[in-house]
């Protein structure tokens, strides 16, 4: 799928794609940092159908949720003959024991057994990240394990 980018003078850039029904679904980041989600209308481009301010953190959390989902399909398809073993998600919320730290501070693995196969942050996917990959406020974990390994990980990144 091709992005489309415009520069705007004096505000920013605008980045979009066109969906299968013709609408163009977009960000503008703006010179001063602030991002906003668009709609065009449909048939014109140039005619925003919403424009909605999102902060960084919002912003980042709706293209891991958006990009998440392809993700977790294709290792839940890939785990699908192995019994016992699923995946799930995590989000490091503000405040979390781990927002700011190395993953490897999470000491997961050792302590549940699960793994942690990627991070997706601002839509971008971080695959098989290293001990000392930092989590931030925002940023949507997916883990691989059993039931029981799935929930301690959860433990575990909610309480420390």
């Amino acid at each position: 799928m091709n992005v489309i980018e415009t520069r705007l003078p004096g505000i920013g850039v605008r980045r979009e794609i066109v969906t299968g029904s013709g609408r163009r679904v977009g960000i503008v980041a703006q010179r001063d940092g602030d991002l906003d989600l668009i709609i065009s209308k449909a048939g014109d481009p140039d005619a925003c159908v919403a424009s909605i301010p999102l902060t960084p953190d919002e912003a980042a959390t709706i293209g891991n949720l958006l990009g998440s989902r392809q993700l977790v399909a294709q290792l839940t398809e890939e785990h699908r003959d192995l019994p016992g073993v699923s995946t799930r998600q995590f989000l490091i919320e503000r405040g979390s024991p781990f927002d700011g730290r190395p993953l490897g501070d999470t000491r997961m693995r050792s302590r549940s057994g699960a793994s942690l196969v990627a991070v997706l942050r601002s839509g971008q996917v971080q695959a098989s990240p290293t001990p000392d990959f930092t989590l931030a406020a925002g940023d949507l974990l997916v883990v691989v394990g059993t039931s029981e390994g799935l929930d301690a990980a959860a433990d575990i990144l909610r309480n420390g």
